[in-house]
């Protein structure tokens, strides 16, 4: 079994990292693309970690995140909050994700963040994003409610920059 990195001693303040990457992705194929890019330096020692996870928990969350989209989230959010949030979501769908956001009343702010090794993680996220490219969701958004296909393909998107962000490939 591959042996995970520790983690961080001290939490990154993910709100404040001066080199995280502002990625910009309009399709899944991008996605995958640099997820390959990120394999490669993974795989040749060249890839840093920028916040709290390592590169595996960063791809296991993102693809745990791709999945709820068809199994529904493990997660109840209050009628006040899912309302409010609703007014923004254009905001969601096509602006960037904040750095350090935390769901209210979930430990750590998030799900889906237990340790994974890289390539099962790789695995993992490769798989769903192409679920995602030919199936549909049906499952409603916990905030947001309905989407459309290519409005949750907006929502991964926005998502996979935010965390693949954290990531920096350095040069040989």
């Amino acid at each position: 079994m591959e042996k995970l990195p520790p983690s961080s001693p001290v939490p990154v303040d993910t709100r404040k990292v001066p080199q995280r990457r502002m990625l910009r992705f309009e399709s899944i194929d991008q996605v995958i693309a640099e997820v390959g890019r990120l394999a490669e330096a993974e795989r040749a020692g060249r890839l840093r970690r920028l916040g709290n996870w390592t590169p595996g928990q960063t791809l296991g969350h993102l693809a745990a995140w791709v999945e709820y989209a068809y199994t529904g989230a493990p997660l109840k959010v209050p009628f006040f909050i899912r309302w409010f949030l609703r007014l923004q979501k254009r905001k969601f769908l096509y602006g960037p994700m904040r750095p350090g956001a935390k769901i209210p009343g979930v430990e750590g702010g998030t799900l889906a963040t237990d340790p994974v090794p890289f390539e099962e993680g790789l695995e993992h996220y490769r798989r769903v994003l192409e679920q995602l490219r030919i199936q549909a969701p049906m499952a409603p958004n916990i905030i947001l409610g309905a989407l459309t296909h290519e409005e949750w393909i907006a929502l991964n998107l926005r998502h996979a920059e935010l965390h693949l962000g954290f990531l920096l490939p350095e040069s040989a």
